[in-house]
């Protein structure tokens, strides 16, 4: 069987018995190249969503603009990047996958040279916004490529290696920013993304085959998709914007009441739609369900905690840009170094005992941080061990996340199914940088350490949430860990 004539990802694929070993040899380092250029467009993509939490000071100093305001560089990209993730997946699926990933990659590249050139602020947010609409064509289409090359029996290794690719970029993410801003300027955040598309650019079109799905017609539902950002758009503008104006203030109420009416008014739309934006009808598999709550959760806690890490350092320790992501980049190491292990580890155990290790693991490297960090820097004894707790608690849940998510699923939902577990991702880091900044504005504690300190006690809490979503529905039946 000929990589062209290869079933698509939804289907399962067999070599047949005594096709010669130099084939079979051919199809692995083909399936090799594809995982690889796979895992770097989701990598660079997944980049994007923390490298720019370590500039946020440089670039609010750069333009003379507040926090809140700023917030929406951040909140702009992952907003747009869940609500179109799953449309781009459909579009992957009719108009090919690997010309999907090329214009994905391109586009990418493209707002990231409009990003690092923007003269304003205004400019740099709607730049971010467009340069999410590329990143999500990215990820499915990234996908559903490495799936199509693997059999099924090796798919679960496949999404593993992706996901940790993934898991490793958003960790990485604030060190590798530092590096750019210490020694060019935090404009190559965004620059150097350029070359590193055209590269892939350039292999993807002599390496990749193109694969769409005979069966799709059409694109899912403009409005649903429209909802799907609306409800935590107008949720993160109350949260961001409420210390200002006042928690009464028409606009905030305003807002946090659209949020309530517009989410039953998607599920409803969602319900009638001829292609919905998302199929609802993937959540009544509990796994899938559980994970992308646990995935919602403790996204929240994990980006509000790594840009309030990073603020930290730099207004109460007074580091620089470098000496900050350098004092925070032990946890991201572990996140790299253990990413793929996990994922094996949770096909021996069981993805809950795994996940419930991570979220306990990660609440207490937080509530480390709330109650013996102070004014006084002390990095060794007072940060390092609750920044490789929490990096540990990282390795041990997002590259799982991703896994599982799917592993219940059938092989036709696999790229839809990691679609969604994005969107719940992203969804979550909106709400994590939403939930740091409404905190700092709104906390009268005294001294600026106490409002860190109450900060990492509300994302020890969300993070051990995740763990215990996980655990309740296995501890009420009694039975042992399922396996991913």
């Amino acid at each position: 069987m000929t990589n062209a004539q290869r079933a698509p990802a939804g289907e399962s694929s067999s070599r047949p018995e005594g096709s010669p070993r130099d084939e079979a040899s051919t199809d692995s380092r083909r399936a090799g190249w594809v995982l690889a250029l796979g895992s770097l467009g989701a990598f660079v993509v997944f980049l994007d969503t923390t490298i720019v939490n370590i500039a946020f000071e440089t670039i609010s100093h750069s333009f003379n603009t507040t926090a809140g305001h700023l917030a929406w560089v951040l909140n702009a990209y992952s907003l747009v990047f869940a609500a179109m993730l799953i449309p781009a997946g459909r579009v992957a699926d009719r108009y090919g996958r690997k010309n999907t990933f090329i214009v994905g990659i391109a586009g990418f590249a493209l707002m990231s040279a409009l990003c690092g050139l923007a003269p304003s602020a205004g400019v740099l947010i709607t730049a971010r916004a467009l340069q999410a609409v590329f990143a999500a064509l990215v990820v499915p289409s990234s996908l559903a490529l490495v799936l199509h090359e693997f059999h099924a029996t090796r798919r679960h290794v496949a999404i593993g290696v992706w996901g940790a690719m993934a898991a490793a970029a958003a960790a990485v993410g604030p060190t590798l920013g530092a590096l750019l801003t210490e020694y060019a300027s935090w404009r190559w955040i965004f620059l150097v993304n350029v070359p590193i598309a055209a590269v892939i650019v350039a292999l993807s079109r002599r390496l990749l085959h193109e694969s769409r799905d005979p069966h799709a017609s059409g694109l899912p539902d403009p409005l649903g998709a429209l909802l799907v950002a609306a409800v935590p758009a107008l949720l993160s503008f109350s949260i961001i914007e409420g210390p200002s104006r006042g928690w009464s203030d028409s606009w905030i109420v305003l807002g946090f009441v659209g949020a309530a009416l517009a989410l039953p008014v998607f599920l409803w739309r969602t319900s009638k739609a001829a292609r919905p934006v998302m199929d609802l009808a993937l959540f009544k598999e509990r796994q899938f369900r559980d994970i992308n709550i646990a995935t919602l959760l403790f996204s929240t806690a994990f980006f509000g905690l790594l840009l309030a890490n990073l603020i930290f350092l730099q207004t109460e320790w007074h580091y620089s840009v470098l000496r900050a992501a350098l004092a925070s980049s032990a946890g991201p190491v572990v996140v790299t170094v253990i990413a793929r292990s996990t994922t094996k580890l949770a096909t021996v155990i069981g993805h809950r005992r795994v996940l419930l290790a991570g979220a306990v693991t990660w609440a207490l490297g937080c509530l480390g941080f709330a109650l013996f960090v102070d004014a006084s820097p002390h990095w060794v004894t007072h940060w390092l061990p609750w920044t490789l707790l929490t990096g540990l608690g990282i390795g041990l849940t997002l590259p799982v996340q991703s896994g599982a998510a799917v592993a219940k699923l059938p092989p036709a939902q696999f790229a839809i199914g990691s679609a969604i577990n994005s969107s719940f991702r992203q969804l979550g880091a909106v709400l994590g940088v939403s939930i740091f900044v409404a905190l700092l504005g709104t906390s009268r504690l005294g001294p600026e350490v106490a409002n860190f300190q109450h900060i990492w006690w509300v994302f020890a809490a969300l993070g051990l949430a995740a763990g215990i979503v996980q655990a309740l529905p296995r501890l009420r039946s009694g039975s042992a860990p399922s396996t991913v």
